[in-house]
């Protein structure tokens, strides 16, 4: 008999969307004026970047920091902004996520920062309402998948019930962690993959999705 599933908890990055890693760095770039290679610097090779998504530091010290090394003002819209700009829903997941039964509850777990939690929403505007309130971060939360005390702290939070959930990842680390909390757990990379992921399940009240 197929698990029934009541709760989905979706990776971000690869799952939902495409992110251009590049693209990131040349909007920030344009923003302040200065060249890729002091925001790659300034971001990624100084560990600001990995700080902020382990959440050893807030939000406001993040910008701050980046704003420093980048010479300009960089503040949350500005940030959002370049993550948006880097950043493609995959249209033909969100269509197989959207015909799932409507009682099925949805929520995104990603290892970003805390501001991924505003831009997420925005990214993948179709789902914004089936996942509102329900964007987690490693940022935000201070743990990091694939430990699997990260997902079982993510469904305390969202009060959720382990044998009930799925999760969907497109990195197989992370679907082990999963697994080891007690979650259903998939890895997925397109629609096409989903699509049959989902199949091996049932959503919701009724038989199907």
């Amino acid at each position: 008999m197929k698990p029934r599933i009541h709760q989905v908890l979706f990776d971000f990055d690869g799952v939902l969307a495409h992110y251009r890693h590049e693209v990131r760095i040349a909007h920030l770039a344009a923003h302040a004026g200065c060249e890729h290679e002091q925001v790659r610097t300034t971001l990624f090779v100084s560990g600001l970047e990995a700080e902020y998504d382990s959440g050893a530091i807030d939000t406001a010290t993040y910008l701050r920091r980046l704003g420093e090394g980048l010479g300009a003002t960089i503040d949350e819209d500005a940030w959002i902004a370049s993550r948006i700009a880097a950043s493609t829903a995959l249209d033909d997941v969100l269509a197989r996520i959207a015909a799932l039964h409507a009682d099925v509850t949805m929520g995104v777990l990603t290892n970003n920062g805390a501001l991924m939690a505003q831009a997420i929403p925005r990214i993948v505007a179709p789902l914004a309402a089936r996942i509102e309130g329900r964007v987690l971060t490693s940022g935000g939360m201070q743990r990091r998948k694939p430990a699997p005390s990260t997902f079982a702290h993510a469904l305390d939070l969202l009060g959720w019930d382990a044998a009930s959930t799925l999760f969907v990842d497109d990195l197989f680390t992370n679907v082990q962690g999963a697994r080891e909390a007690g979650l259903h757990a998939e890895t997925v990379t397109d629609g096409r993959s989903l699509g049959k992921a989902l199949k091996r399940y049932v959503f919701g009240p009724q038989t199907g999705w």
